[in-house]
């Protein structure tokens, strides 16, 4: 199934994105505040999906902490060099709008690393109803990304449509805090925990 172009291919950011990492990883600098918030939200050996998993920092960093994941990354690049850096993580390449129901249930979604700002334009709402569709009954999204200086051709996105496409999706805010070690909020970077909406609450 073909999808839109996103905003990170007419970026052309896998080639810097992979050697930052790369270098990161060799100097030992520590990835995982994304993860350790995220392994304190899961059940022990829950099931993950890693939406976007960019080389698979994340994904490696929580599959190391016993859970079951998966993560799916569309750039083939990436996709290469997460199976090559973490061989131990299942890896598809895949679109978040490829997903189905079929691909659930999941405890927890991570989509976190400025995926959204990142997404093809307009299909905002779309890829948050998919990653809502592949949750467990009491599965919940982490999700984050910058507010202010967005990365190259990536959308600006302010909290009020990003919580506005939240509703329109089927899904409800739980959490904002202004980062992955609970800060308060600013106006810089924020984090969401969502979850699914009851259907009488939904935005039609």
């Amino acid at each position: 199934m073909s999808t839109p172009r996103t905003r990170w291919r007419a970026a052309d950011r896998n080639t810097v994105y992979g050697r930052r990492f790369a270098d990161l990883i060799a100097a030992g600098a520590d990835l995982e505040g994304e993860a350790r918030l995220a392994d304190a939200l899961l059940p022990r050996g829950g099931r993950v999906l890693d939406a976007g998993a960019g080389m698979g920092r994340v994904g490696a960093a929580l599959h190391r902490r016993g859970h079951e994941v998966l993560a799916i990354e569309p750039e083939a690049e990436l996709v290469r060099q997460a199976r090559a850096t973490y061989p131990d993580l299942t890896i598809e390449e895949r679109d978040i709008l490829s997903l189905t129901p079929a691909d659930g249930p999941f405890d927890l979604v991570v989509c976190v690393g400025n995926v959204m700002v990142y997404l093809a334009e307009g299909t905002e709402r779309t890829a948050l109803a998919a990653l809502r569709d592949v949750l467990a009954d009491d599965g919940r999204i982490l999700v984050g990304f910058h507010l202010q200086d967005p990365p190259v051709h990536a959308r600006p996105y302010t909290v009020a449509e990003f919580e506005e496409d939240v509703a329109a999706s089927g899904l409800r805010i739980d959490l904002r805090v202004g980062s992955y070690e609970l800060r308060p909020v600013d106006d810089v970077y924020s984090v969401w925990l969502l979850s699914r909406a009851p259907l009488t609450s939904r935005v039609a």
